[in-house]
């Protein structure tokens, strides 16, 4: 394992202390907590999300002006503490109530509702948001993971709010976007926890694998290595009969790099993609290829699709002031 590190059980720490450091105009860490938060909180309900770390940009790359008011970073592929999102409750209210973005893992899951139940017996408002987008494979007792497409969440809500749309508005939009977003993503190789040291799957040079999940979960299909063109015929012949679209409709694409993936590779695969869509007579109203919920130094992507409306398509559209979007 090569990395640039010091001691893999001080990273969450020195990193934390780097991206504080590196945007201090934009955020700044709570102090002795795993918690960034923006510098300047207006008037509004505060959204908050997070998880274990090594998604880089998410989460905390998405603090700020348009987007998230704060968020908790867990060990990396780890969830955050049920008191480090209290904390972060606490200090993202400010009178307006609180929305929590939670991806859908069981450990997320449990600690923010706790977390949520917490705030709440302190008389602090507090609503819910659970992403759960990924339809490549359906996990036994949680259902679908929340993947990429919590980034979209992020963006949409984040606008809403800024606009002063209520918690309880957040809410219903909330799962309005995650009901309309869809992700499958596709892995040629496995990522490297530092304090594991080796991958956490091996795929042979000429294997890919539809269907992992942003921290190494299985997917539903191991192959030989595919062309940009057949990965996205794939993708998107699963992604048909999820959306049941038909022609005409609006569509968003977020095509996103796992860590390891040159941006050269993605925007290949979003040509691949954006004409396989066209062809379907489908209108792609908004785009965004990048990294921006990775999985360490997996090499390989997701695909993202939201059906858009009117609403939707404008908050995605607004500018903020964030690290990662």
């Amino acid at each position: 394992m090569k990395k640039i590190i010091n001691q893999p059980d001080q990273l969450l720490d020195e990193m934390l202390q780097g991206l504080s450091l590196a945007y201090s105009d934009k955020i700044e860490r709570l102090p002795d907590l795993d918690v960034i938060i923006r510098k300047d909180l207006p008037k509004q309900v505060g959204l908050i999300s997070g998880g274990g770390s090594g998604h880089e940009p998410a989460h905390a790359g998405f603090v700020g002006d348009g987007m998230l008011t704060a968020a908790v970073c867990g060990q990396v592929f780890t969830s955050p503490t049920a008191n480090q999102v209290y904390e972060a409750i606490k200090a993202a209210d400010t009178g307006e109530g609180v929305l929590l973005i939670i991806k859908n893992y069981s450990g997320d899951v449990m600690n923010f509702e706790f977390a949520m139940e917490m705030a709440e017996m302190d008389g602090i408002q507090v609503g819910k948001v659970i992403v759960d987008d990924d339809i490549s494979i359906e996990e036994a007792g949680q259902g679908r993971r929340g993947v990429a497409g919590t980034i979209l969440v992020h963006k949409v809500l984040g606008a809403a709010a800024r606009s002063g749309a209520t918690l309880e508005e957040l809410v219903t939009l909330g799962e309005e976007v995650v009901q309309r977003t869809k992700t499958i993503g596709v892995a040629l190789s496995g990522a490297t926890v530092p304090e594991v040291g080796h991958p956490g799957f091996t795929l042979e040079e000429d294997e890919l694998e539809f269907g992992v999940g942003i921290h190494g979960e299985q997917g539903y299909s191991r192959e030989a290595m595919q062309s940009s063109l057949d990965i996205a015929k794939e993708i998107i012949g699963k992604m048909k009969p999820a959306f049941e679209w038909n022609k005409g409709d609006e569509y968003g694409v977020l095509v996103n790099g796992m860590g390891s993936t040159p941006l050269m590779e993605q925007l290949v695969f979003y040509n691949d993609v954006h004409h396989l869509l066209t062809d379907e007579e489908l209108t792609l109203s908004f785009s965004k290829v990048g990294e921006y919920m990775t999985a360490i130094d997996m090499q390989g992507l997701s695909l993202t699709l939201i059906q858009l409306t009117p609403e939707i398509t404008a908050y995605l559209k607004e500018d903020v002031d964030v690290i990662g979007w």
